[in-house]
């Protein structure tokens, strides 16, 4: 008896290591907090280096934090941008919520608009976006009343996700039925999109068709996000209440707390694309992980 309880034992401490190995987050490896001097902080967007330019928007200002741990000031007069990414030319593309805008930013500062309406229209306020490997963008247009707005009311038909092919100056609809989309991301190969519906609570998987139309909409998680990223295993992580991650069926394989009001955004960084970098209410963090980034 002795010898078959001591055989389970082992075995026991065999699964748990080998969990240990495979599961996305170390708990040893706590959130360490960067800098809290923000108003609130949002859109962490990696570039090819592994440096991270993220917002503080109510200050209306775009930082970068260093692969070498250095925080720097990389835009001031951020058109208010809200979430962000890299195109394949290094330029940062930005959801600039003062005036409904997409503003696509050079290395050097230097700001393009890429979109100013939607037929005319103001957009609801882009939120976040996803960039394809066709410099196409997948849009989040939720409608969230901004202090810095005179209007009071959207000018568009509901809360939609649309997507920009590259040149055009024109996005068409790829969702309509939604309540308040926000986070977005799409898997490196292509085939597939997440995008959270924050208001119902829901964070879809989508195919991502040739002629970028979505179809084969499931329910991926019954849980809202506000940013999303993927690891290189497929796993998802959401934000809001700290960070819950998703290994790709939608099963929840851990969470990271984090001691803010809100979780806003995240992706990986740092020159091996393993360090988690939070944006948090008026706080940055770091988590270094055993996983990289795709993104």
């Amino acid at each position: 008896m002795k010898n078959k309880l001591s055989i389970c034992f082992l075995l026991l401490i065999a699964c748990t290591a080998a969990f240990a190995q495979d599961a996305p987050y170390d708990t040893l490896n706590k959130p360490q907090l960067i800098s809290k001097q923000f108003s609130f902080t949002e859109g962490a967007s990696v570039d090819k280096k592994g440096n991270v330019f993220f917002t503080d928007q109510n200050n209306n200002k775009i930082w970068e934090y260093s692969v070498d741990g250095k925080l720097s000031l990389f835009l001031d007069s951020a058109g208010r941008s809200n979430g962000m990414y890299f195109d394949k030319k290094g330029n940062l593309v930005a959801c600039a919520d003062e005036h409904d805008q997409l503003w696509s930013i050079s290395p050097k500062g230097k700001v393009k608009v890429l979109l100013k309406d939607y037929k005319g229209q103001l957009m609801n306020g882009p939120n976040d976006i996803w960039i394809d490997d066709k410099g196409g963008i997948y849009m989040t247009d939720p409608y969230y009343q901004r202090p810095w707005w005179s209007r009071t009311k959207p000018d568009l038909d509901g809360q939609k996700v649309y997507y920009l092919p590259k040149g055009k100056d024109q996005p068409f609809i790829v969702d309509a039925d939604l309540k308040q989309p926000n986070g977005i991301v799409g898997t490196p190969d292509g085939k597939y999109l997440y995008v959270a519906d924050i208001r119902d609570n829901k964070t879809y998987k989508y195919t991502i068709n040739k002629d970028a139309t979505l179809s084969d909409r499931k329910l991926f998680v019954a849980q809202g996000s506000d940013g999303m990223t993927l690891d290189e295993k497929g796993n998802v992580y959401l934000t809001g209440k700290g960070v819950t991650i998703y290994d790709p069926q939608g099963n929840k394989i851990g969470h990271i707390a984090i001691n803010e009001p809100w979780t806003a955004n995240l992706c990986f960084a740092g020159a091996n694309k393993d360090m988690l970098f939070i944006t948090a209410s008026t706080a940055i963090y770091i988590v270094k992980m055993n996983v990289k980034g795709v993104e």
